[in-house]
Parts: C-alpha cells; structure tokens; sequence
C-alpha cells in the first residue's frame, strides 16, 4: 500500500508511469480471478484503491500547476 504523502513526493511521469503499473496489475489479478488462480483477493482491493490515490495526486498537481499559471 503505498501513501499519499510518497505519492506527492514524486513528479507527474513517476506518477503516470505508476498509474501504468497498478492498472497492469490489476488487469493480471482480474484475470487470475477469472480463471480462479488467484488466492489473495483483498489484493484487488488495495490494488483498486492504490489507483485511486495516484489518479487522487495527479488531479491535484494538475489544479495546483494551473492555479500557478
């Protein structure tokens, strides 16, 4: 599980370039589910909610980088 506050330390290609990953992962375990390979399920969980915080900080680079402009 990663935290906002590490999220916010990085920059928006680090944060894309994670956002990547997690979707990645979560189109594997959604796999897993449906061929009933997977054993850990509460991992799509904290995978689905990892997503949320990254797309949470981008959204809010983006109104910070436009109230800046």
């Amino acid at each position: 599980m990663m935290k906002a506050t590490e999220l916010r330390a990085k920059s928006v290609d680090e944060l894309n370039a994670e956002l990547i990953e997690l979707r990645r992962a979560q189109f594997s375990m959604r796999m897993q589910l449906a061929t009933q390979q997977l054993n850990k399920v509460d991992q799509i969980r904290k995978v689905r909610r990892d997503v949320a915080r990254v797309r949470t900080v981008l959204a809010e680079k983006s109104k910070s980088s436009a109230k800046a402009a």
